[in-house]
């Protein structure tokens, strides 16, 4: 459903020619791109709408291949409702970081949200709950694609937004400490179902109202 949003915003923002505009910061607004003074004037929701938007088709697919590839494994360990309440917290916290370290620069991208994943499932490598078949997609394997990623989004001019990538991880990194993993085949108590269900549920409810917020912002 993530992926379905993402490709249908980014056909939308192609169809509207964003991507050949002479004027494309103020079509990503439109859009609901991340933009500190913005967020200041009242338009929260963009922090959340900025994640659903992307830079371009290649951007979208480099991040479509990420999602599914470290989405699959969080599901798998956690559960649909947990993957949806991380993916989302986490892209919080990267545009919260964003507020904070670029916060005169427009943002978007699904990155935070992903990297959250990656920081959930890096932690987890150290928990000695976690099911030794899944061994190899968390802790130190995904040490040397962490360090890549972060820094090569140091490097001037890469134009990639590190705060979103650090703020999102370190959320995950907290998910995936205090949080054990519990594989789909193993059920979960009544309570703590209905639980997670909700707040997933939740979120998507947000999401929903971030993008009805968003088509009566005045940009």
């Amino acid at each position: 459903m993530i992926l379905a949003i993402n490709v249908i915003v980014a056909l939308l923002m192609f169809i509207s020619g964003v991507f050949v505009s002479s004027n494309q910061a103020y079509m990503y607004l439109k859009f609901g791109a991340q933009y500190g003074p913005l967020v200041d004037r009242g338009e929260w929701y963009r922090m959340i709408t900025a994640m659903f938007v992307h830079g371009g088709f290649l951007h979208l697919l480099f991040n479509s291949y990420a999602l599914f590839y470290f989405g699959l494994v969080v599901e798998a360990m956690y559960g649909t409702e947990k993957f949806a309440c991380i993916y989302f917290a986490s892209g919080i916290s990267g545009g919260i970081a964003t507020h904070v370290f670029y916060h005169n620069s427009l943002s978007v991208g699904a990155s935070g949200a992903i990297f959250g994943l990656v920081g959930l499932l890096f932690a987890a490598g150290f928990r000695k709950d976690t099911p030794f078949f899944m061994r190899q997609y968390t802790g130190f394997a995904l040490l040397p694609m962490i360090l890549f990623n972060i820094v090569y989004g140091f490097i001037p001019g890469s134009g990639i937004n590190n705060a979103a990538h650090i703020g999102g991880f370190l959320a995950g990194l907290a998910f995936g400490y205090f949080m054990k993993a519990r594989p789909a085949v193993i059920a979960w108590s009544k309570k703590s179902f209905y639980i997670w269900r909700a707040l997933a549920v939740g979120c998507g409810i947000v999401v929903a109202i971030s993008f009805i917020l968003l088509s009566f912002s005045a940009i």
